[in-house]
């Protein structure tokens, strides 16, 4: 049977001005109550640690000072670029690094699953990567150091013999759980001169004044090299985990997002099917091939709602999600690896400067949407940005209908007039265009 749509607008006003709003995609049914909207954009997060409780590089274990607390890293990303892979663990520590993929500690889905499943076994080079980590005196005593913190975190203890040393640490080599960390804990920008050498040369004042570090105080080279690095190893997950339906791309800051660490992170996690979610959209998909296109960029764009572009890219204040989201579209086929890095790029300044303009003191979780493998009707690359502002309670439990207390308007606005500031402090991609700046054409998918 063919899908009718919409069977209601998307988002209907009410007489007394209530936003009625329902997703094209999911049908999630979100609220915008005029009494309860147009609050600021803040969120509720506990008072975070002090700049002053440590050294610079020692606040977290993904902190530069504290690699030894992660696995042996898979790879990580220069400041020029360029991808390392296969450091020993005295070079894990020593050597530079912009962004680092280790594996994440405790899996979503873990390396036994894939194998009890799946029959999955390491490769032969993850497989000798891991017997010359073992080999090395230095890097044996990390693996043991780490499967140690996590088994003490599990409330084990005693002595790891040879052969569950060696299995348990293929986690390590070949799992399908990944943490790409950021560069710093703290936006060292904001303090001037008050660190030198990576040693504190400032006084109270400039500690007082430190922010962390977030997506949004990145500069824009460094937050394109985040999300091509980003991209690279969501591929290289694919390749490794040939049973995986797909790879999921998700970015949690602050505690109220689900964030262990206020360090900028994402999190890359291999998955052996899809969603439930995620069949009806492709079903709806099947039924209507230009649904994105016209139930996305051009509906934002009638109803006013687009907020900046760029060359293959465009960025927009999203309807019918639970929380206010602000959302990029790629307007060229491809998957985020398969696309140009000037396309890429696209993506990425939008993506930056939606955050920049949210700031860091707003809890978030970042979502990324691609194309599964196997199937063939198009679906864009697209990145969700969901404001952790609000906290759901039993009316939404009881009725699975959502406030949100921020409407697509006001959060455009809102995003707006901050993008018109970072602008102004020369903080935004020279590509990035905002509102009636050419954003007529927002292009094709």
């Amino acid at each position: 049977m063919a899908v009718s749509f919409p069977p209601v607008d998307p988002i209907r006003r009410m007489a007394d001005g209530t936003l009625k709003q329902v997703n094209p995609f999911s049908g999630t049914q979100v609220w915008t109550v005029p009494g309860r909207a147009n609050r600021p954009l803040h969120s509720d997060a506990p008072p975070r640690e002090s700049f002053a409780t440590a050294p610079l590089g020692q606040h977290c274990a993904f902190c530069a000072g504290r690699r030894v607390e992660t696995p042996p890293e898979k790879s990580r990303m220069l400041a020029s670029g360029e991808i390392v892979q296969g450091l020993s663990a005295a070079e894990t520590v020593t050597a530079p690094a912009l962004f680092r993929r280790v594996p994440n500690l405790f899996e979503i889905v873990s390396f036994e699953y894939w194998q009890a499943n799946h029959g999955y076994e390491l490769d032969p080079a993850a497989a000798a990567r891991m017997d010359a980590y073992l080999a090395d005196p230095t890097g044996r005593e990390h693996v043991l150091a780490v499967l140690q913190a996590k088994r003490h975190a599990a409330g084990l203890e005693g002595e790891l013999s040879e052969p569950e040393l060696r299995q348990q640490a293929r986690a390590f080599f070949g799992g399908g759980h990944d943490i790409i960390i950021g560069p710093h804990h703290w936006d060292l920008s904001r303090l001037g001169g008050a660190h030198v050498g990576g040693k504190e040369t400032g006084g109270e004042d400039a500690r007082a004044k430190a922010e962390l570090a977030a997506a949004g105080t990145l500069n824009p080279q460094e937050h394109a090299l985040f999300v091509r690095f980003t991209a690279e190893s969501m591929a290289e997950l694919y390749a490794t985990h040939p049973q995986a339906a797909y790879v999921v791309a998700f970015q949690n800051w602050l505690a109220p997002a689900g964030a262990s660490f206020d360090h900028l992170h994402k999190q890359l996690v291999a998955i052996d099917e899809l969603s439930h979610a995620a069949q009806q959209e492709l079903a709806l998909l099947e039924q209507h091939p230009t649904m994105y296109q016209d139930w996305a960029l051009d509906y934002a764009a009638a109803q006013g709602l687009i907020i900046a572009a760029s060359d293959s890219a465009v960025l927009f204040a999203g309807f019918g999600h639970r929380y206010p989201t602000l959302e990029v579209y790629s307007t060229v086929p491809g998957t985020p690896w398969e696309q140009t890095p000037q396309q890429q790029r696209a993506v990425s300044d939008l993506l930056h400067a939606a955050h920049a303009a949210v700031g860091p003191a707003v809890a978030s979780n970042e979502e990324w949407h691609h194309q599964p493998p196997g199937v063939a009707l198009p679906q864009p690359w697209r990145v969700l940005l969901k404001l952790r502002v609000s906290t759901l309670a039993g009316f939404e439990g009881g009725t699975k209908i959502y406030v949100n207390t921020i409407s697509p308007w006001a959060l455009r606005e809102k995003v707006l007039a901050n993008l018109h500031r970072l602008r102004e402090a020369g903080r935004l991609a020279p590509g990035v265009r905002l509102e009636a700046e050419g954003n007529g054409g927002i292009g094709k998918l």
